[in-house]
């Protein structure tokens, strides 16, 4: 039991590292377009900007999703 348990820690760790690694890069690589994909609100004012990524929001909780259903398909086995 304490091994598994362990085991799907070190997979938690390995995937929010690599998640980490892309995002650090998402600047330079554009990440898909994350953060700037139709949907995502963006209010200018005089002074300040209001951005809210709603769209980019969505597709980072799928993806998360995605990925913690496979850990969990794995786990089981």
């Amino acid at each position: 039991m304490t091994f598994q348990f362990g085991k799907i820690l070190v997979i938690f760790g390995v995937i929010l590292v690599g998640v980490g690694l892309l995002l650090m890069a998402g600047g330079r690589l554009s990440l898909f377009g994350l953060g700037r994909l139709p949907g995502d609100l963006t209010y200018k004012g005089k002074n300040w900007v209001f951005y809210f990524p709603l769209m980019s929001s969505l597709v980072v909780s799928i993806l998360l999703t995605l990925i913690f259903w496979v850990v969990s398909l794995i786990a089981r086995k």
